[in-house]
């Protein structure tokens, strides 16, 4: 492959992207359609020849384009929002995904004939909908406001995340060449040992770390930065045999957690628009026409398997969950099709395996391309459809329906859960987080350990094992602090709980003493005993090795106790600002709606020197630091009248703010307005 070569294939793939992007936008269908196209134009088999000279190296190309989707679509992931309506939206997906997985697996082994690990893949391919696509439909028809959409793109969310762990299982399964039930469950808790590291360490960190460097107002650095961590967990994912459309999401939703996440959003964009390309012109490269008149007996089968069973299981998912017929039956008829990660799923089959010559590929392309063209009837064909069914229904089945309906509401009114018994769950949450923690990082040392080190220093070769045994250990002393002051209040709640069942209040501090002292020393011993496995199968064998470790280890015990307890409360503060970013991000959003009192609107104007340029509300802490509001915002002839916390400021912008006179200079500093 010659550099002139994939230059040539390079500008060949960007302008028929671009031309097919220009004619489809003009045509207002889904620009996705035109690059795979565009793609199928492209292809070998479409012409009986390859116009694009390495296909290969596109493909490699194209999977940038996975990275940067699925790191976009966790930058939209909001916790607020998903806890908001998380007692419909989880059990409605995983009930779609169990069941479509199911009937994937099913289609593929018992219908088509195919192997295990084909099957498994198309299981997952026709697990998740589209919620790029069905974003952006609902965007069209103005629909945002409805009942029904909140639920819709909730569960698609919920899709999401689910499918791409089932995405990561499976891709372990094919390179084990058919794993066994033992092997699945090694994977499967790989898998939850991945996602709880990076969600853990990535809350505690990276947010704080991205609101640090976005002071600076350096769009490049703030990029670099986000792009690094996004590719570097995508890597280890992939080390790990896991895709890398899972590192690159779970990276997404650690940057949502910051007060960032619309500047990170319009910074990637252009990146994600260009990749994402590549990537759908790649996937339709791979299409053979002629392979649709082949098997369309088995796209016909897929796609109605695709319409009815996620159809019903979304439906049924929505009256599971207490809502009305006519919103779950435009749940399903909404969620009824797949879309942009199907494709992802069958290239990653492709990639995984190298079995180029499936047919796998080409059916669940189709399909996908038949049940995006339809759902937009879908969509607008839920509202009718609800109303009549929901009119013609069975008074005894309505009636069952209001039944059940006022059954949940006791159920959820009734489930009240005393505050102490809640304490107790998450002291015990937080003790289990805290030993998973330290079982990571002592595999993390012996992956680290068993690497060739001698390239970089014949010394650090020669004892590898101290090093990183060092690292393991202190990591798993400075846990001691945090997890005995956890194991105190979980001591303290579990006696709550014991005095209120009728405990005799006769020495009850002394009673109370000792069930403190019990549980802390029964957690010291756990922990301990994790901390004597992990050196057992991780630490050198030479005597004065061991001697300076258990020197250094009882040192570092000793000296830094205070400073780990320190830093683990401060690592709580991080953890518990990152999950509540969204509850944040509304609380100012909120505060920003204000009338105006009465009194002169100062106009405050932004030179290129003021610190406030690329900042944005939230980062500006500007109510709670200054106690004035900003009423619009005037940005050359455009007047942003709706001023929300992540409002990112530019040069020349005019401020309309109202305050006293305080609080206007107050505002002025902050903003580096000198006064007049």
């Amino acid at each position: 492959m010659t550099e002139g070569a994939f230059f040539q294939d390079l500008a060949i793939l960007m302008a028929v992207a671009g031309l097919a992007s220009a004619i489809f936008s003009k045509l207002n269908w889904p620009k996705v359609l035109g690059y795979i196209a565009a793609g199928v134009l492209l292809s070998e088999h479409t012409w009986g020849g390859g116009i694009l000279i390495d296909m290969a190296s596109t493909q490699t190309i194209g999977q940038l384009g996975v990275v940067f989707l699925m790191f976009s679509m966790g930058l939209e992931f909001s916790t607020s929002q998903m806890k908001a309506l998380k007692n419909v939206t989880v059990p409605t997906a995983l009930i779609d995904t169990i069941a479509m997985m199911w009937l994937g697996y099913t289609v593929g082994t018992r219908i088509f004939g195919w192997g295990m690990v084909p099957s498994l893949f198309l299981g997952a391919a026709v697990c998740d909908s589209a919620t790029t696509m069905l974003a952006k439909m609902i965007d069209e028809l103005g629909w945002r406001t409805r009942t029904f959409v909140g639920f819709t793109l909730g569960t698609s969310v919920c899709e999401d995340i689910v499918t791409v762990g089932i995405v990561a299982l499976i891709t372990g399964v094919a390179n084990g060449a058919g794993m066994h039930m033992g092997d699945v469950a090694m994977s499967m808790g790989g898998l939850g040992l991945f996602f709880l590291a990076v969600i853990v360490f990535g809350m505690v960190l990276v947010p704080r770390l991205l609101n640090t460097i976005s002071r600076h107002h350096d769009d490049e650095v703030l990029l670099l930065l986000i792009l690094g961590i996004c590719f570097f967990v995508s890597f280890i994912a992939f080390r790990f045999q896991f895709s890398l459309a899972l590192g690159a999401f779970l990276v997404g939703i650690l940057g949502a957690a910051s007060d960032v996440r619309v500047r990170i959003n319009a910074l990637v964009l252009p990146l994600k628009s260009m990749f994402s390309a590549i990537f759908f012109v790649s996937v339709g490269a791979l299409v053979d026409p002629g392979a649709f008149l082949q098997y369309w007996p088995q796209i016909l089968v897929l796609t109605s398997v695709v319409l009815f069973g996620k159809f019903f299981n979304c439906t049924l998912g929505g009256l599971l969950t207490g809502q009305g017929v006519k919103t779950s039956v435009q749940m399903g008829m909404s969620l009824a099709q797949i879309g942009e990660f199907a494709f992802m799923v069958a290239l990653i089959y492709i990639s995984t395996t190298g079995d180029a010559a499936s047919p796998m590929y080409q059916i669940v392309v189709a399909v996908s391309l038949l049940t995006t063209l339809l759902n937009p009837l879908l969509l607008k064909w839920s509202e009718p459809a609800g109303t009549w069914i929901d009119a013609h229904l069975p008074e005894r089945l309505h009636a069952w329906h209001r039944s059940y309906r006022s059954f949940l509401i006791r159920a959820e009114t009734a489930k009240g859960e005393s505050s102490t018994m809640r304490r107790i769950k998450g002291n015990v949450v937080a003790l289990v987080v805290f030993a998973l923690l330290n079982f990571v990082v002592a595999l993390a040392g012996s992956m680290l350990d068993e690497i060739d080190w001698s390239r970089f220093s014949v010394f650090f070769e020669a004892h590898d094992s101290f090093f990183f045994t060092l690292m393991v250990d202190v990591f798993v002393v400075g846990m001691f602090a945090p997890a005995s002051a956890m194991s105190r209040s979980l001591g303290i709640n579990v006696w709550r709980l014991i005095a209120s069942s009728g405990e005799s209040r006769k020495g009850e501090a002394g009673a109370r003493q000792m069930v403190v002292m019990v549980i802390q020393a029964l957690t010291m011993i756990f922990f301990f005993a994790e901390m004597t496995m992990i050196n057992v199968n991780l630490a050198p064998g030479g005597k004065w090795e061991l001697g300076i470790l258990t020197v250094v280890t009882l040192c570092t015990a000793a000296f830094g106790w205070r400073y780990f307890m320190r830093l683990g409360k401060s690592a709580a503060i991080h953890f518990n600002e990152a999950m509540g970013a969204d509850e944040r991000r509304k609380r100012l959003g909120e505060m920003m709606i204000v009338t105006v009192p009465r009194g002169a609107i100062h106009q405050l104007h932004l030179d290129v020197n003021s610190p406030a340029v690329g900042a944005t509300v939230v980062t500006l802490n500007i109510r709670a630091k200054t106690g004035a509001n900003i009423v619009s915002v005037k940005r050359g002839s455009q007047v942003i009248r709706h001023v929300g916390p992540e409002l990112e400021f530019r040069v020349d912008d005019i401020l309309m703010a109202t305050g006293t006179g305080s609080q206007i200079a107050a505002l002025k500093d902050l903003l580096g307005i000198v006064a007049s």
